[in-house]
């Protein structure tokens, strides 16, 4: 049987290193032939060497690994990633880059007719008209790495999309599901970046203590399986056992569950639509015999409501969303910005301009370059004002 061949964009972060050792146990299904990370140069060279893969990429540095293998072509910065997937022609690629800058990856997927595990949320949040209409062009499937996406995924194998009435996305509420909200403005980079259940980058962390990034899983899961904005609930579920709920019209309601393991949406995606075995911790019922659901409190986590703005308004605004949040999140671990001013902030860009209709990627990039402009200067007044305030202090 010919092995799938797997690219795999994000390779030295926590989803790519977690695919690779999925490639490792399956070598008789799987082979490495692209791998991709941001400037992670020693870290990549070792899994070039370990895989064997004939190309690797670095898309924030042209300066080549120094122990890179001799069989391995070495491609650089964004131009250099797409000439990479058009030299190995990857039947998978698993898109875990993190940000926007996964986008024209995606793009390539899709535009190619191949299978795209879909790691990198934001490429949907940016572009979901555009990619949808890409991938029913061209018969490109889309799987879901995400384990509230992949969740809802495995339970639409139990009726058709025209039976579902709505869907449950589960969110462990972050690091301050109970914290007093009137302490909110004094959050530390440190306290948001302990989340109480996963181990993730610091965009991803950060966007599940604001919710942003539950917000963004309501925009993907709206373009992935065509639900519109009333049949999409966000719950909070602290344990993380049951990964999401789908409620079909008969009052049915299918729930996929399991230990928090970021392997087995990856497995599921890469062997789909056969399922392949995994070393996995066994559930144990009795251990797990209490399962909280709490509603989501609008003013501890008002970046959810951006969601469903952005479904209202259409067109580009998912992308300005996007790039302000990205900002803000890196201003806000820099210590120039409150916690609370990400989703404020963000709230008060998306609402002040109007939505352009997407064409092409240049019409999301566009938008991306606005939606981080504006986040650049607001940040920047929010500084100065801060600047001002302590040297006025007596």
């Amino acid at each position: 049987m010919r092995r799938t061949r797997v690219a795999i964009l994000g390779s030295t972060g926590s989803i790519g290193t977690q695919a690779l050792a999925i490639l490792a146990e399956h070598r008789d299904r799987f082979e490495a032939v692209a791998l991709q990370a941001h400037s992670a140069g020693a870290a990549i060279a070792q899994q070039a060497r370990e895989f064997g893969v004939p190309a690797a990429c670095l898309t924030g540095t042209d300066r080549p690994p120094e122990a890179l293998p001799p069989g391995t072509r070495f491609h650089t910065g964004q131009d250099g990633l797409i000439a990479m997937l058009d030299a190995t022609e990857p039947d998978v690629v698993l898109n875990g880059i993190t940000g926007a800058a996964g986008l024209r990856a995606s793009e390539w997927t899709l535009l190619a007719g191949r299978r795209l595990a879909l790691a990198n949320k934001e490429s949907l949040v940016l572009a979901g008209p555009y990619l949808m209409g890409l991938a029913a062009r061209t018969g490109s499937e889309i799987l879901p790495v995400d384990s509230e996406h992949c969740a809802i995924h495995q339970c639409l194998r139990a009726g058709r999309r025209s039976e579902v009435r709505r869907i449950h996305l589960t969110g462990s509420g972050g690091p301050f599901r109970l914290r007093a909200l009137e302490t909110f403005a004094s959050i530390t980079p440190q306290e948001a970046l302990r989340h109480p259940t996963w181990s993730m980058g610091p965009r991803i962390t950060i966007g599940s203590a604001t919710m942003m990034n539950k917000a963004f899983e309501v925009l993907e899961a709206h373009w992935l399986f065509g639900l519109q904005a009333e049949q999409i609930q966000v719950v909070l579920h602290p344990q993380s056992i049951v990964h999401s709920m789908v409620e079909f019209i008969d009052g049915s309601i299918v729930a996929q569950c399991g230990l928090p393991d970021m392997r087995l949406p990856i497995l599921y995606c890469l062997g789909w639509p056969d399922r392949l075995p995994l070393a996995f911790e066994p559930f144990d019922p009795a251990r797990w015999a209490r399962l909280e659901f709490q509603p989501v409190e609008p003013e501890r986590y008002p970046a959810i409501a951006l969601a469903f703005d952005v479904l209202r308004l259409g067109g580009d605004s998912g992308a300005v969303l996007n790039a302000a949040d990205e900002v803000l999140t890196r201003r806000f671990l820099d210590g120039a910005v409150p916690f609370p001013s990400i989703a404020t902030t963000a709230a008060s860009i998306l609402r002040a301009r109007t939505p352009r209709s997407i064409l092409g990627l240049q019409d999301v990039l566009r938008a991306d370059r606005e939606g981080r402009d504006a986040a650049e200067r607001l940040t920047a007044n929010t500084l100065n004002d801060l600047h001002s305030e302590r040297s006025n202090r007596p």
